[in-house]
């Protein structure tokens, strides 16, 4: 489990690339390596992934094809930086929400607002996940815990301080850019079974 704070973010200094299948290795910094062992989960922009190889600083996950496919660690090149945040631990403070890791689609950036110490990022979801979009809601964005300010449609906003700004990567996105999402389990569970719900009552 993870709770969408974000430690620190590591460069990708390393790929190696199979058919369907991609080894990446990071730099991470000493803090963010502390006590990691082979087979620990660690998210990258909010995908859970599994430590299979320590060599000092440098840590190498693998990603399967449905990780490359869902999310948007496939089009990184080495020098970019991802988000990282080492799964929780019991005891832990819970400052954002419960987040599994898992990436359920990603969402393009469409539109940056700008203001004196603020800025406001607006998202597109694919069509079929905007029924999960509630204001003040919760919404994993890059692993990033993050409450939903506007809907419209298939569009949300976030708002982002500058303490955000300086500890992860949205600082570095720009419009065009495809960011990895998961949606809160709970809202997802409540939609879902709602949905159940209110089929079968129409099918009687």
């Amino acid at each position: 489990m993870f709770t969408g704070i974000v430690q620190g973010t590591a460069e990708l200094v390393a790929i190696e690339e199979k058919t369907e299948f991609r080894s990446h290795v990071l730099a991470l910094p000493e803090p963010l390596r502390r006590g990691l062992e082979l087979g620990a989960s660690v998210a990258h922009n909010g995908c859970c992934l599994s430590v299979t190889a320590i060599d000092g600083e440098r840590v190498s996950f693998d990603l399967m094809r449905e990780t490359l496919r869902l999310t948007n660690l496939g089009a990184l090149d080495v020098g970019d930086r991802v988000n990282i945040e080492r799964a929780a631990r019991f005891g832990d403070e819970i400052g954002g929400h419960a987040m599994s890791g898992h990436v359920i689609c990603m969402a393009e950036l469409v539109e940056i607002d700008e203001a004196p110490n603020n800025r406001r990022l607006w998202f597109e979801l694919p069509t079929a996940y905007s029924r999960f979009l509630f204001e003040k809601g919760y919404i994993g964005v890059d692993g990033i815990s993050l409450t939903i300010g506007d809907v419209r449609d298939n569009r949300f906003s976030v708002n982002l301080i500058p303490e955000t700004l300086a500890r992860t990567v949205l600082a570095e996105r720009a419009p065009g850019d495809r960011v990895n999402i998961e949606i809160d389990p709970q809202t997802q569970a409540i939609v879902e079974t709602v949905e159940r719900v209110l089929a079968t009552r129409e099918s009687c």
